[in-house]
């Protein structure tokens, strides 16, 4: 089992329709962008992934910005394979974001999860992430 950051040139079609099999995994209607697009060196993230015998089998993503109260970093986008969940593979990559975190000296890390992901909730929380008194709110854009 391997746990790396995903480099551009680590893309070709078959690393794009594993993460694609992946991201459909995540539920919903979300449409996945390129993962040339994603990877553009304007785009500050870093997309960690877990790998076992050449298949791409757990990806999770952060992004870094700077606002006025501090380098910050916002977590999305963590699925592991249906067939290799239990196994600490989502741990293994968050410790990677962290480390990633760390690193790039963020002040804090933040993070969504939607309240029937019981187990992603329990992970987060042992990794000591704390519920924030506060309210996400989201608007679409064209």
């Amino acid at each position: 089992m391997k746990i790396d950051i995903l480099k551009k040139t680590d893309i070709n079609l078959a690393v794009q329709n594993q993460i694609s099999d992946l991201f459909k995994q995540l539920g919903g209607n979300k449409q996945q962008i390129n993962l040339t697009e994603l990877l553009d060196g304007k785009n500050q993230i870093s997309v960690v992934y877990c790998s076992e015998n050449d298949e791409i089998i757990g990806i999770a993503l952060m992004c870094t910005y700077k606002v006025i109260s501090g380098k910050k970093g916002w977590i999305e986008d963590v699925v592991v394979n249906s067939k290799h969940r239990g196994k600490g593979i989502g741990r293994k990559m968050m410790n990677k974001l962290l480390e990633v975190g760390n690193e790039k000296q963020l002040s804090e890390i933040l993070l969504f999860t939607e309240d029937h992901r019981t187990p992603a909730i329990n992970l987060y929380s042992n990794l000591g992430f704390k519920v924030k008194d506060s309210r996400i709110y989201s608007r679409k854009m064209k």
